[in-house]
């Protein structure tokens, strides 16, 4: 029996169950072009697309037999920053951009990859951090940064500096 290939990828609001089987990957395994994916339960398929795309959880794979290969985003040890007050969690999430650091950006608290250096700086802020075990799902970033599953061309061409133009 041949693998199914993926045809599809779905964002999370896109599609209903029940899917035939899900895969559990971590945040850095769900950032790819190819890879033979395996389910919990075994299905195996192919994922070979274009470019590298970021699979969010909760995403949908559209199999070429019509079934559906849900995505999970699994558990990972991470970083809880949380702050007095939203002033304080927002400065925070200053300095954590500022460092360059991906960051998942909730009401009350801000995930991110344990750092003990880190760590040390921002308690010196005056934030609270524990180590926690969540889902990651971090921002995508202002210039494109990874691209999630419902991402598309916006048909026009980015320039600036960060697109290695000064000008405008």
């Amino acid at each position: 029996m041949t693998t199914p290939r993926v045809i599809e990828v779905l964002a999370p609001d896109a599609w209903v169950g029940p899917a035939a089987d899900q895969v559990t990957l971590g945040y850095d395994d769900r950032h790819r072009r190819r890879i033979t994916l395996t389910g919990d339960h075994g299905l195996r398929a192919l994922l070979d697309l274009p470019e590298a795309v970021l699979l969010a959880g909760g995403a949908g794979l559209r199999l070429d037999d019509g079934r559906i290969l849900e995505v999970r985003a699994r558990a990972e040890p991470l970083m809880e920053v949380t702050a007095a007050d939203t002033a304080s969690l927002m400065r925070l999430a200053w300095h954590i951009g500022n460092r360059h650091l991906t960051a998942q950006i909730e009401a009350s608290r801000i995930l991110i990859r344990f750092d003990h250096v880190i760590a040390g700086m921002l308690t010196g802020l005056g934030a609270t951090v524990r180590r926690v075990d969540a889902p990651f799902e971090p921002e995508g970033g202002a210039y494109g940064g990874r691209h999630t599953a419902h991402d598309h061309d916006h048909g026009h061409v980015h320039r600036g500096p960060a697109h290695g133009d000064d000008h405008p």
